[in-house]
């Protein structure tokens, strides 16, 4: 584990950001030390259903003391515990509860909420082989029937196919399009679980952003909130690519909450990457962002090829290809107004 761990007596188990600014990390920390170092069993772990959680913040290691002011014999203490408590069997066994100086309250132990199981599942090779075929109405349709999916569906962007990994991405988005209908929280934890990931890299799939982008770009009225994760992305280079391709499906389907951002846009129509100028070009596009015309002209005889992903697809297309459809689009809108 990255981070310092540990058990309280009465089973919850817990993760020890000495920062504070580290939480996703220290969830995941939890969660997998939980489930006993078992991480395709805590991927497939619903917050509320199967583990409640708790973070207490100000705590210092040193004294095992929680400092209210945050400040304790002129140190800053910035330090926090990430709980969480496994709910039924298969996790760390709870040792005995009397006495043990651990309050359970915040667990939700004290007014536990009915568990609803969906009553019909759909297992993990039924699963991965809708995606591989691309059977979307399939998908959809057992989505409406196993909230969980979600969850599923989460393991496949760590594939190393390519394909397979942005057919995950994309269907996470159309189901939780249908799953966020009647419960748009469930979609929500899902949402927070993939962006908790980014924070640690040995847990993140490579089709991580492109499954936050889809989430988003399916209900932007519930989960445009969460767009600036994505643009943060943008300074990792082993990400960046991954979080063009899910801002181009935002812009898409709504190019006016990316146009605040366009300036990291144009910025990247000079990267080295193919890749990156290819996807920076299509996002301006969509944008109509005339500030990207003289750059995007620069780019016009570029043969670099790369992949863009449409329905089940990776097709092949040269920067050049994209940069002077997005100088038509840019040019056209212009002509409009």
């Amino acid at each position: 584990m990255e981070m310092p761990v540990g058990e309280c007596r009465c089973g919850a188990v817990y993760a020890y950001d000495a920062t504070g600014h580290n939480l996703g990390a220290a969830f995941l920390n939890a969660l997998v030390f939980a489930c006993r170092l078992d991480w395709e069993r805590a991927w497939d772990m619903l917050p509320g259903e199967d583990y409640g959680e708790e973070i207490v913040h100000n705590y210092d290691r040193q004294y095992h003391l929680i400092i209210p002011g945050a400040f304790f014999e002129g140190r800053k203490i910035g330090g926090a515990l990430y709980f969480i408590k496994l709910k039924g069997e298969g996790g760390r066994s709870p040792r005995s509860r009397e006495a043990t100086g651990c309050h359970t309250d915040y667990l939700g132990k004290n007014n536990p909420s009915p568990v609803v199981r969906e009553k019909k599942r759909i297992s993990k090779g039924e699963l991965e082989t809708l995606v591989r075929d691309y059977q979307v109405e399939s998908l959809l349709e057992a989505a409406r029937h196993d909230r969980k999916i979600l969850w599923g569906l989460g393991r496949l962007l760590c594939a190393g196919d390519e394909s397979l990994r942005l057919r995950a991405a994309e269907m996470i988005g159309a189901a939780s399009a249908v799953i966020a209908r009647e419960d748009p929280g469930r979609v929500a934890e899902f949402l927070k679980s993939l962006i908790n990931s980014l924070a640690d890299t040995g847990s993140s799939g490579r089709g991580t952003p492109d499954a936050i982008g889809a989430i988003i770009s399916h209900s932007t009225e519930n989960y445009a909130g969460y767009l600036p994760y994505l643009i943060r992305l943008l300074k990792d280079e082993a990400m960046r690519s991954g979080a063009l391709r899910a801002l181009e499906r935002v812009a898409a389907i709504r190019p006016d909450l990316l146009r605040p951002w366009s300036g990291h846009f144009v910025q990247c129509l000079a990267a080295a990457d193919p890749e990156t100028r290819g996807l920076a070009a299509m996002i301006t596009g969509r944008l109509g962002a005339v500030e990207a015309e003289n750059p995007l002209e620069q780019l016009l005889e570029d043969r670099s090829a790369f992949g863009v992903y449409k329905d089940g697809r990776v097709c092949p297309q040269t920067v050049g290809q994209v940069a002077r459809a997005a100088l038509e689009r840019i040019r056209a809108g212009r002509g409009g107004q």
